[in-house]
């Protein structure tokens, strides 16, 4: 949810990919989730766009942090059972990708925890460029940030879905305004 990632581009994502001091996630493959061997794990991104580089938060770039700190200990316990040639940032304790049908099903059982109706995986990439967008965020940085192809592409799916976003233009407008029809 905090950065708008395709599933497949959160699950190629590997610890090189990760600029700790930039606070930066370079997006540059995808993951085949059908693909059984290892060579062919990693494909291109869905377009030329989709290849980008993002700015995540300091709260993200500690929970990073973290996750590597656990992962590392995974590595030494399991030593040579561990898959550590995909250095993956989401994997399984053994290091392996996750399966899709194990993230979607990972993501229902937290939201039936917190006794959230259903939703697809992919929501979570509409939620953040909402959020980006109701935050006051640029649609053309939203756009480069999601990977589209072109702005065309975010305007269409992203600006019709909240009324906070035209009650906030309008609060602008008014403000820009004030005083000129006096």
């Amino acid at each position: 949810m905090e950065t708008g990632l395709r599933k497949g581009e959160a699950a190629a994502l590997q610890w090189p990919d990760v600029d700790f001091d930039q606070r930066v996630l370079h997006i540059s493959k995808t993951l085949d989730f059908k693909e059984k061997t290892k060579e062919k794990l990693f494909g291109d991104t869905k377009n030329y766009n989709s290849r980008r580089s993002i700015t995540i938060s300091q709260l993200l770039v500690q929970s990073l942090q973290s996750h590597i700190q656990y992962q590392n200990q995974n590595k030494l316990i399991l030593n040579d059972e561990y898959h550590h040639d995909l250095n993956l940032v989401l994997y399984r304790d053994d290091g392996n990708f996750i399966p899709s049908s194990s993230l979607f099903n990972a993501f229902s059982r937290v939201l039936k925890r917190i006794d959230h109706p259903p939703l697809p995986i992919h929501s979570l990439r509409h939620t953040h460029a909402v959020l980006q967008l109701e935050s006051g965020a640029d649609m053309k940085y939203v756009q480069e940030r999601l990977g589209h192809g072109s702005i065309q592409i975010t305007s269409d799916i992203y600006m019709y879905i909240s009324k906070k976003l035209e009650q906030k233009q309008m609060d602008r407008f008014e403000e820009f305004t004030r005083g000129m029809f006096d």
